[in-house]
């Protein structure tokens, strides 16, 4: 079995967490700009996944100034971390909301379920 390192679990959480708000924070409703700002381009500042890139580079550059999670500096660990951070915060948003965890019935209308 594999032995997990708690600094990718440290990654994941805070980079979901730093995710969060800067998407669905209040404390940035006043300096955020609507999805149809710069030309369409505002959409950004209101995806999990978009922003969650940018927030695990953001926290590649920084990993040295913690000792919560480490990561060689190189170009490949700093796209993965985006990557990582980009993934793992859209499912997790996906995943929880602000009434706890998110189920959906996808069921086609019409179609009788037996």
């Amino acid at each position: 079995m594999v032995e997990m390192d708690m600094g990718i679990i440290w990654f994941i959480l805070a980079s979901y967490g730093l995710t969060q708000i800067l998407v669905y924070g209040k404390v940035f409703d006043s300096i955020r700009p609507s999805k149809e700002a710069w030309g369409g381009r505002g959409y950004l500042f209101h995806c999990p996944m978009c922003i969650g890139f940018w927030v695990g580079m953001f926290l590649f550059f920084i990993n040295g100034w913690t000792e919560l999670f480490t990561f060689k500096m190189g170009i490949g660990n700093m796209f993965i971390c985006g990557w990582i951070s980009s993934g793992t915060s859209y499912a997790l948003s996906m995943l929880f909301g602000d009434r706890g965890l998110n189920f959906q019935n996808h069921s086609d209308q019409g179609e009788d379920d037996e």
